[in-house]
């Protein structure tokens, strides 16, 4: 990335990762209490802990001229919570695209000035590999979930057939002993 582009993201890096923060805590309901911005415990206020902490290294992580790879588990941090939410997987994902949004808003007339775009559309390339990475994950974590609820359910299932005596177990020495016959 070029150093004028790149010093200019250092230089707004407060300002940049708190507005990013404030369009990604626009994405869930009311918060009358202010709990997900202003409660930083993470045991108090697990996804505002996540959230802040984990935009500021992917904002390092874009920064730098190294492989996504290495940002992959902050990702993950962040995209579980979102994925156990009521958020379709596009909403569960915007976040990312929403730094895309918030440096064109803060950034456009130096952008313009300076003539950086190239540098800014390269920068804007890394964000939006980012954002495909939040889906793969975000696809792992939601297939963990259906698989969990699915376990859940044959549990419950074998549960209830069980107290109704509609199932009951099959010795194995009389199931091994038994010739399978099959009519074709």
């Amino acid at each position: 990335m070029d150093s004028t582009f790149k010093e200019l993201l250092e230089k707004k890096r407060s300002e940049l990762v708190s507005k990013w923060f404030d369009e990604i805590l626009s994405t869930y309901p009311q918060d009358p209490s202010g709990m997900l911005k202003n409660k930083k415990d993470r045991f108090e206020n697990p996804v505002g802990y996540a959230l802040s902490n984990g935009i500021k290294e992917l904002y390092q992580a874009l920064l730098e001229d190294e492989s996504l790879e290495k940002c992959k588990t902050v990702l993950d941090n962040m995209i579980r919570v979102r994925a156990v939410q009521e958020f379709s997987p596009s909403k569960a994902v915007s976040f990312i695209f929403m730094l895309k949004k918030v440096i064109r808003e803060e950034l456009e007339k130096v952008i313009r000035q300076e003539q950086i775009y190239p540098e800014f559309l390269k920068f804007e390339s890394k964000v939006d590999d980012l954002a495909l990475l939040a889906f793969d994950i975000y696809s792992g974590c939601r297939e963990q979930l259906n698989q969990i609820k699915t376990d859940e359910l044959k549990r419950m299932t074998f549960t209830l057939l069980k107290k109704a005596n509609l199932m009951h177990e099959i010795p194995i020495e009389e199931f091994e002993h038994k010739e399978l016959k099959f009519n074709l």
